[in-house]
């Protein structure tokens, strides 16, 4: 070993003139190449003679480097090797060339893979040919078209897909490009495997080395059929063209001219260029007398800032669709006129229909439903009447019935029977107040005191009364949603939508059945609360199902008109739905039935949530347990009616309060203006005096801002009380009412501080 033996494998030179074992040199190997190494070293030791093998070696700078060993391994006569000289070669440099030659020999390859998948996919027949115009390859493309073979088509077999016709002027300008080297430009046929002879685009370019000297040609042929099918028919169509310009416009002018609708060309500052015939018959103005004035000038006064503000959309490029203004004709009535405009270099093109008569008809119409709504109403008015009539004349006759028995027993002396007759005369006066709210719920005008309602606690305290209504056939359900909402609604006339629909489910099962009432949370979002015609957002909602007859579509259609009942004569007034359902508008929620025969019936309350805390309801203790007035305590009664005045003034002095009385507005805010003790108001809403009880209560509070207010009132004037919508420290009581109730209600609003 030498010095650059050492060096070769990256260690120290010195090592190579003391010697080296096998084991160090073999160390700086690299790792891939070791096995391989020790292999071939062993197969030349085994079989004696030549030895040659490339592997890497780490050298000084620690990268690796490939060495080739040659060398040759010496036997003795009995086969035992005796030495094994050789030598180093260093074939990185080597290696890289080769390397470099297989990058380059792959990227020819795989460039002549893509030029032969870009030939044999181009629209077009290509092919290639020597310098001296010998074509040597053709693309899949030629084949295809040509029918022909490789074999057929070297050198100038290109000849026998010619037109005969053609082929000696192909051929002279062929060669006339070989010799100087000219491009090549011809249409001529070829001949496809069907026989037919097709025109081709034929163009030939010279490939020149770095000399300039011409090497070799590139060729395309383009199949131009379609391309000259389409040039004839330009052709004739050009030749043509004028003639179908004047049948063209020769049409047009015959739409302009016959055309009842008003066409029209305007330019932006607002005159006519051209209209048709139209104008004139709709008018009864000239053309002339059209052009002649800015066309707002026949314009209706009262359209004329619409028309400007479209004439200025139609300035800034945007159409005018279904506009419309009217127009002054020559005897000076107005018709009406839709437009469709469009701008268009400069111009305004419009197309004008006269719409007079449809807005005729369409006034006519509303007329005609206008009427019919009116005598709708007529009738359903006739049907209250009647129905009033008859339930009010059976209740009054009890009434006064009573009154009389009472009158005549007292002036016998036989006092015994008073109070039978006046218990008759109080249920009938009860029964026509109930009668009252029915209606007034239906009409959606009943005067409500909407509180935040535990609705499931509601139907807790009715459960044992809808049991002892509905009857032992009757089994009961409740299914209340665990943390229902609250809702602002009157409990009172809630309870009693309540037990209207369970008294309906009840005639709807005589053999007996069962009612299940539930509440749930709803969510209901812009589809669903158009669904239910409602606002979208959160509702609680109180169902009651049973599992009886059932309703047709056409009774659950009527199932809200007042008096409709399918109940026999005498069994069923008709306001039941009708009731709730108006209760249930003006609480600002929806009723919903849903029905099918044979199938039961469900009906569902829909009330809107209350974002707070439910009221507790528990009612109030009897009149004798109310607190007696503090001393001086006064409340102000404004009634028009004096019977009503004088009950409330008994109650009030049984409380031991002070009473005021006063019988119309104007009286009772000029006693609120004085200086007087007043601690409580208590008014009717109607009242004379030139304003109603509301009116007065606000101008009230302007000297009094703490002033307590309850309003009694027989009628629902909702709107004079705040649609429902009091002020802080304002209650209602709706007559008729129980004296003991008045009572009640003022300890109530008084002990509130």
């Amino acid at each position: 070993m030498d010095e650059g033996f050492a060096r070769a494998f990256g260690l120290d030179p010195a090592l190579g003139r003391e010697g080296l074992s096998l084991a160090q040199v073999v160390e700086t190997v690299h790792p891939d190449d070791k096995a391989g190494l020790a292999k071939a070293i062993g197969e030349a030791i085994a079989r004696g003679g030549a030895y040659a093998h490339q592997y890497r070696v780490r050298r000084a700078d620690g990268r690796y480097y490939w060495i080739e060993a040659n060398g040759r391994v010496d036997h003795a006569p009995d086969a035992t090797p005796l030495s094994f000289p050789g030598v180093l070669i260093d074939v990185e440099e080597r290696r890289a060339v080769a390397a470099e030659r297989d990058r380059a020999t792959a990227l020819l390859r795989e460039k002549a893979v893509e030029f032969e998948t870009l030939a044999d996919n181009i629209p077009a027949l290509c092919w290639m040919a020597r310098a001296d115009g010998h074509i040597y390859w053709y693309n899949r493309r030629w084949y295809d078209y040509t029918g022909t073979d490789a074999e057929s088509m070297q050198g100038w077999g290109w000849k026998a897909v010619h037109d005969p016709a053609a082929l000696p002027g192909v051929t002279e300008r062929w060669q006339h490009s070989i010799a100087t080297g000219e491009r090549f430009d011809m249409t001529f046929p070829l001949r496809g495997r069907d026989g037919t002879f097709r025109p081709f685009l034929t163009r030939i370019v010279p490939i020149r080395d770095e000399t300039g000297t011409v090497v070799r040609w590139f060729g395309t042929n383009t199949d131009i059929t379609d391309l000259r099918a389409v040039q004839d028919a330009l052709h004739r169509l050009n030749e043509t063209l004028e003639e179908q310009v004047a049948a063209r416009t020769a049409e047009r002018d015959q739409i302009w001219q016959a055309s009842s609708d008003l066409l029209a060309v305007a330019d932006f500052e607002g005159r006519f260029v051209s209209l048709n015939p139209a104008w004139s018959a709709t008018l009864g103005w000239s053309e002339a007398e059209l052009k002649a004035v800015p066309f707002l000038d026949f314009v209706h006064p009262e359209d004329r800032e619409l028309t400007r503000a479209a004439a200025a959309s139609l300035a800034r490029g945007e159409m005018q669709l279904g506009f419309e203004n009217r127009y002054r004709t020559r005897d000076g009535d107005y018709r009406w006129f839709s437009w469709n405009t469009v701008p268009r270099q400069g111009l305004i093109y419009a197309s004008v229909r006269d719409v007079t008569a449809i807005k005729g008809q369409a006034r006519a119409l509303a007329e005609a439903e206008e009427a019919l709504r009116q005598s709708q109403k007529m009738e359903a008015v006739g049907q209250l009447t009647g129905g009033l009539a008859h339930d009010f004349n059976n209740l009054l006759a009890g009434i006064s019935g009573s009154l009389e028995l009472m009158q005549t027993r007292i002036s016998q002396g036989r006092l015994k029977d008073v109070d039978r007759y006046m218990g008759a005369a109080q249920g009938a006066a009860k029964r026509a107040a109930a009668l009252t709210h029915r209606l007034l719920a239906f009409s959606r005008r009943q005067t409500l005191d909407p509180r935040p309602t535990d609705v499931n606690r509601l139907v807790m305290g009715m459960e044992d009364l809808i049991r002892r209504t509905v009857g032992p056939t009757i089994t009961i359900e409740v299914v209340g949603a665990a943390g229902l909402w609250p809702s602002l609604v009157d409990p009172p006339q809630l309870e009693n939508a309540l037990l209207n629909l369970c008294i309906n489910a009840r005639d709807a099962m005589p053999e007996g059945g069962r009612i299940t009432i539930e509440t749930a949370n709803k969510w209901l979002d812009v589809h669903a609360a158009h669904q239910h015609d409602v606002p979208p957002g959160q509702y609680l909602s109180l169902c009651v199902t049973d599992t009886g007859t059932g309703m047709s579509p056409d009774v659950r259609a009527k199932a809200f008109d007042p008096f409709f009942t399918t109940k026999p004569t005498g069994q069923g007034t008709g306001l039941g739905l009708s009731m709730i359902y108006g209760f249930a508008k003006q609480t600002g929620g929806q009723v919903r039935i849903y029905s099918e025969l044979g199938q039961g019936t469900t009906v569902c309350i829909y009330l809107p949530r209350f974002h707070g805390e439910a009221e507790d309801l528990d009612s109030l203790g009897p009149l004798v347990d109310a607190p007696r007035a503090e001393q001086g305590e006064t409340v102000l009664v404004v009634d028009d009616e004096p019977t009503v005045r004088m009950l409330v003034t008994e109650v009030l002095e049984d409380l031991g309060y002070t009473a005021i009385e006063a019988a119309d507005s104007a009286s009772g805010l000029k006693v609120l203006q004085s200086d007087v003790r007043i601690d409580l108001l208590i008014s009717d809403v109607g009242l004379p005096g030139g304003m109603n009880g509301r009116q007065m209560a606000d101008a009230g509070r302007l000297s009094r801002p703490g002033l307590k207010v309850l309003f009694i009132t027989g009628y629902a004037e909702n709107a004079a009380v705040g649609n429902g919508h009091l002020e802080p420290g304002m209650a209602v009581l709706t007559k008729p009412f129980v004296v003991e109730t008045l009572g009640l209600r003022i300890r109530e609003i008084i002990a509130r501080g």
